[in-house]
């Protein structure tokens, strides 16, 4: 008897041990910037809708781990607390329901549900509220396996410019990144980038925007934001788009006003002026055959 009480003991210790550990372990990665962050490849106050984006990505985790939690520590306390005991003969006492457990197991995953859709549904409608005209518009159009940016005139740009990019070519090598196609964005204006698609499905990715939206041919869709940090920022297409895909490298350089209008002018000074629109689309349901 003596025996079987120590090694009761010592499994509850090294359980209490355990658990313990566990829990010091994740209090403490909780200080780190990385969990900080939600492990998202940025910083806060990137864009005026990082910060959003990774609240509601951070809260959902908060929420499902408790809700994991919960649910795991229910488990575990139902096979520990009506487990067969040594000896028992028969079957338990069979219940063939219980409605207040049932009526809680019903109202509290439809209360998790709305609310997680009242938030996400909220913080969707802010990134994606254009109601007000932005003060840079951008037609950027994906096309095997490049990006061609047209800046349209408006409030910061005076004339309608353009630049073509050309594809990224991976040879194994370190790759020039100044070569790549760039779309320049002056800091702390409210940009609009009209996506479209010059042939096939692509999807616009800066990763450190924390925004991605697919281009289809024959429609618009529409990327909202304001970028609030100069820096330059790697993207890509996130769509399976055809063989030299993953060759679909652009980049985004945030600028001072007067960096970004003195690239306006050069683009302009080289002959670059008006937009390479939808006459250069090559998708055959769109144009018509001559």
């Amino acid at each position: 008897m003596s025996s079987q009480n120590r090694t009761g003991s010592r499994r509850k210790t090294i359980t209490t041990i355990t658990g313990l550990a566990i829990a010091g372990a994740l209090v403490l990665t909780g200080c780190s910037p990385e969990v900080e962050k939600g492990w998202l490849p940025t910083e806060r106050g990137t864009t005026s809708n990082t910060d959003r984006i990774m609240d509601l990505w951070v809260n959902s985790w908060i929420a499902a781990l408790v809700v994991g939690t919960i649910t795991w520590g229910l488990i575990i306390w139902c096979l520990v607390a009506y487990r067969r005991r040594k000896g028992t003969v028969g079957f338990p006492r069979q219940t063939s329901f219980n409605l207040p457990l049932e009526v809680f197991y019903l109202t509290i995953p439809i209360f998790m549900v709305v609310v997680f859709f009242y938030f996400t549904d909220r913080d969707q409608q802010a990134i994606d509220d254009r109601s007000q005209p932005a003060d840079v518009v951008v037609d950027v159009r994906g096309k095997q396996w490049a990006w061609d940016f047209n800046y349209k005139s408006g409030d910061v740009i005076q004339e309608d410019v353009h630049e073509a990019g050309v594809q990224a070519h991976l040879t194994g090598n370190t790759i020039d990144k100044e070569q790549l196609p760039t779309l320049y964005l002056p800091v702390n204006k409210s940009v609009d980038l009209e996506l479209n698609a010059r042939d096939v499905i692509h999807s616009f990715w800066v990763p450190a925007f924390l925004q991605k939206r697919d281009m289809i041919p024959g429609k618009t869709n529409y990327i909202r934001f304001t970028p609030t940090k100069e820096g330059t920022y790697d993207g890509k297409c996130a769509e399976l788009c055809g063989e030299y895909h993953s060759e679909m490298l652009f980049r985004v350089k945030v600028v001072s006003e007067s960096e970004f209008t003195a690239h306006m002018d050069e683009l302009k000074a080289a002959g670059n002026t008006g937009l390479l629109g939808v006459e250069y689309d090559r998708n055959p349901n769109l144009n018509e055959i001559k």
